[in-house]
């Protein structure tokens, strides 16, 4: 057996960003079933922070992280779809691509397109497999046709700078929220049809002029507790509130019988690894994101660039929602 120490991001404990602490690792060969990929970029999620402060939790010590991209070092018995020297991506239960090298499952990393950098591939896989998730697979009663208004919460955000742009290029007229005019902006420059800013309107207000008084068809919410009581107010009936975050704090508890009173709607709180949770569907994702984005049709926007020793600041930056678009860590 081979081994190898290698720099890593771990925790002993939850809590702020102090806790994020560079550590030795040792790393052996794959197993049945996994590979050892080399880092070339990390991608750094809000639900890093989750893990981090404890609102999602797991055993410690703790390795954070939830995507990344690199290059195949060894592959482990039954595994097919990659070979040593592969360039690879990937969105990925468990955590710990804060590293510069892991042995990790096989199943969620997926070979990289050539015409994919790698740091666009760390900057893409988990966002863009979760907006593909949202407009694909997450769709309010009938579907989502050629017209129809979406509200898609954060749109500035990385997730929401994808799927603004993923958004148009189904026809969709996607109304994106933020917290300031600047990043309104960003997100119309992205493909929205319509921008609000939060801090300074009334969002529902503006939904109802926008839409006519119709409503939207589905509200794509990331930002939970201070979003979640207008944005169901949002919707048209039998619409669809597909929570997938909460930036700001858990959604509130509610009374299954306000649904019937606002509309006969739909809840449903989404999460990217029931998603990819085979094979199969990990790779048919990936290859409708990487078609989208090689096409043109969606464009990576990186606009933080980390080294891994700055980690600390990186959380506390997103935390403070300083960031826009898509945010790696560098080795």
């Amino acid at each position: 057996m081979s081994q190898m120490t290698v720099k890593a991001i771990v925790i002993d404990r939850n809590g702020g960003p102090e806790q994020l602490k560079i550590v030795d690792v040792v790393v052996g060969d794959p197993g049945p079933g996994e590979i050892r990929i080399r880092h070339k970029a990390l991608g750094l999620n809000f639900i890093d922070v989750y893990h981090r402060n404890g609102l999602y939790t797991l055993p410690m010590p703790l390795r954070l992280g939830m995507e990344a991209s690199g290059a195949i070092e060894a592959v482990g018995t039954g595994v097919t779809h990659l070979k040593a020297g592969d360039r690879a991506a990937y969105a990925s239960q468990p955590p710990g691509s804060y590293c510069q090298a892991r042995v990790m499952p096989a199943r969620n990393v997926c070979r990289l397109p050539d015409a994919i950098s790698f740091e666009t591939g760390a900057a893409m896989m988990l966002k863009g497999l979760t907006a593909q998730y949202l407009l694909k697979r997450t769709l309010p009663q009938g579907g989502l046709n050629a017209g129809d208004h979406v509200l898609f919460h954060a749109a500035a955000g990385g997730v929401g700078l994808i799927a603004c742009q993923w958004a148009k290029a189904l026809g969709l007229q996607l109304i994106g929220t933020a917290g300031s005019d600047a990043k309104c902006a960003l997100a119309i420059e992205h493909g929205a049809a319509h921008a609000i800013n939060y801090s300074s309107e009334d969002f529902l207000a503006r939904v109802q002029e926008i839409t006519g008084g119709k409503g939207v068809k589905v509200v794509y919410d990331s930002v939970g507790k201070d979003t979640w009581d207008k944005s169901l107010d949002c919707l048209s009936p039998f619409g669809l509130m597909a929570c997938f975050g909460n930036a700001s704090g858990p959604a509130p508890s509610f009374a299954p019988g306000m649904l019937g009173a606002k509309g006969s709607l739909y809840v449903t709180r989404q999460t990217l690894f029931t998603h990819i949770a085979t094979r199969e569907t990990t790779q048919a994702m990936a290859d409708d994101l990487f078609e989208a984005v090689t096409s043109g049709k969606v464009k990576i926007r990186i606009d933080q660039r980390y080294p891994l020793e700055q980690v600390q600041q990186a959380h506390r930056d997103l935390e403070a929602r300083k960031t826009t678009g898509c945010t790696i860590l560098t080795l």
